[in-house]
């Protein structure tokens, strides 16, 4: 650990920040604004003490902005979870009020503390990858409402209404067919046909914004489409939202951190587990579809499935264990996926996703692995069918 950490408490527009030691004497503290002279004078005032580590809160969040200003700057940046220092102001010895200087310090002296805390790097190709798979879902949410709104106008316009799936052209053909004579009939097939036009717009926006998916999933040296249910879609939300897996200790702790892992909820002689609705619920929901396509097509998950089904499980809870199932399978691919490239042809270091401008990431430790039972990070679990 540095001898010197420099705890942030980032706001859109200032941040206040405090320099303890490792003792956690205080030597410095102040409040500056993000604007270019702001962000100088404090970068100054860090600069003068050697050997020094910046603390940020989080880093994926508000507080991206200067963390990624700091890295570029050639500062060593650490990422502080808000619970972490949240937990660090209700053990403070002081009133523990919740103002920007006595935040700043609970930051740093949780960064102090604290072991395996994340190194923030430069935003490398999981960052572009996992910007562009948000504007693709929100194409997805645009094309849904729009279509939406389209049907509850068919079916003032066409007996019956249309059917579930429409396309844009299908739609275009079953408005040719309606000819209303009335002002409100005529209203109806106008703002209908707008629709339709707001529908096919969106479509090739969707195209090309899968296209883009897949060839930038491509240039990662990403084997995950391999695995039945997983699109450009899918695999860019995972290679996105997770970056580097060797942040993740054991597969059990992948499963903890998206949400697949149950819960011990077992009390005296009762032995039960409930479903998690914590973790990273759009990778969770990736795996759900994942889980979906398997069901639908003659997969190993599909057998998985059923043996559950056979062995007394509900439905429900079969489902709960196939998408846990699939969590190891993804994790073990991203694995196998990182130890190809970075050794790279006949067993030389390639290149890798991450950035290596700011140091290696600390690896995180296994305080989030599901319960029941030990992590077990040497087993192997046999992979269902890939496509």
């Amino acid at each position: 650990m540095a001898r010197v950490i420099i705890g942030m408490d980032p706001h859109k527009r200032s941040a206040t920040i405090e320099i303890i030691t490792s003792r956690e004497k205080v030597l410095a503290q102040g409040r500056f604004g993000t604007d270019r002279d702001g962000y100088t004078a404090m970068l100054k005032l860090g600069r003068q003490h050697k050997d020094r580590v910046w603390a940020v809160e989080g880093c994926n969040g508000i507080g991206r902005h200067i963390a990624q200003r700091l890295v570029a700057d050639g500062e060593t940046v650490l990422d502080v979870p808000a619970k972490l220092s949240a937990r660090a102001r209700l053990f403070d010895t002081s009133q523990s009020r919740k103002t920007d200087p006595a935040d700043a310090h609970c930051i740093a002296v949780a960064a102090l503390r604290a072991n395996g805390l994340r190194q923030v790097t430069v935003d490398d190709v999981t960052v572009a990858l996992r910007l562009l798979v948000d504007r693709r879902d929100g194409l997805g949410r645009a094309r849904t409402e729009a279509l939406s709104r389209l049907h509850h106008l068919l079916l003032e316009l066409v007996p019956g209404g249309a059917k579930q799936f429409l396309s844009a052209p299908q739609a275009r053909a079953l408005l040719n067919t309606v000819r209303p004579r009335d002002l409100v009939g005529r209203t109806r097939r106008q703002l209908a046909s707008e629709l339709i036009t707001e529908v096919a717009v969106i479509d090739k926006k969707i195209k090309a914004a899968n296209q883009q998916l897949t060839e930038l999933v491509a240039s990662t040296g990403s084997t995950l489409q391999q695995l039945t249910g997983i699109g450009p879609s899918g695999a860019a939300r995972l290679l996105g939202d997770i970056g580097d897996v060797g942040r993740f200790a054991s597969r059990d702790h992948f499963a903890s951190w998206n949400g697949t892992a149950p819960i011990d909820a077992s009390s005296g002689d009762q032995h039960r587990h409930r479903l998690s609705r914590a973790g990273n619920r759009r990778i969770n929901r990736v795996l759900h579809i994942m889980a979906i396509v398997q069901l639908r097509n003659d997969t190993e998950g599909r057998a998985y499935y059923r043996r559950k089904l056979a062995a007394g499980k509900s439905p429900m809870e079969a489902m709960r264990a196939l998408k846990h199932r699939l969590s190891n399978v993804v994790y073990q691919q991203l694995v196998k996926d990182t130890k190809r490239v970075r050794t790279g042809p006949g067993g030389q270091t390639g290149a890798t996703l991450q950035s290596s401008a700011a140091g290696s990431i600390p690896t995180a430790d296994t305080s989030e692995k599901p319960l029941p039972g030990p992590a077990r990070t040497h087993s192997r679990t046999p992979p269902l069918a890939a496509s």
